[in-house]
């Protein structure tokens, strides 16, 4: 089944599934293409689900080596008109400095989503989680990251 074939089934949850599908077994050449192919469908609340889903997978598969940052360039093309996705594309790379101790800018941390200060808190990197203690976006974050901490120092 190809993505043109998925776009005529009038059920948003089985295109949802077959995007998955097709995106989970998508070789690293036609990826670019597919992505930008799953986001041409009508349902564009339904398609960057799908699509997010799949960077969330491949970021957390390729953040910790070399071949990150040129994945990230692609996908970021290939998402560049769609805010939402290009942000988290951004938040995995601010992840990825913060965990591999690469430069990274504590204001970048602290304006970015509840998804990535909640990820940082339960991450590795102390000086990141002592600042989302101090000054994490919610009252959540900053007990995660309290937590975190405590939790550190017991150790």
């Amino acid at each position: 089944m190809n993505v043109h074939d998925i776009l005529q089934d009038p059920d948003e949850h089985v295109r949802f599934a077959a995007y998955l599908d097709k995106l989970e077994h998508v070789g690293d050449p036609d990826e670019v293409d597919l992505v930008s192919s799953v986001l041409t469908d009508p349902d564009q609340t339904m398609a960057q689900s799908a699509v997010l889903r799949h960077l969330d997978r491949r970021a957390t598969g390729l953040y910790a080596g070399p071949a990150y940052e040129g994945w990230a360039q692609r996908m970021t093309q290939a998402t560049i008109d769609r805010p939402f996705l290009a942000q988290r594309l951004r938040e995995w790379s601010v992840f990825r400095a913060i965990t591999l101790m690469l430069p990274w800018q504590p204001d970048d941390l602290l304006a970015s989503s509840n998804w990535l200060q909640l990820k940082t808190a339960d991450g590795t990197n102390t000086e990141a989680i002592e600042i989302l203690a101090e000054a994490g976006r919610t009252k959540r974050i900053r007990n995660a990251a309290r937590t975190s901490l405590t939790h550190r120092s017991e150790s």
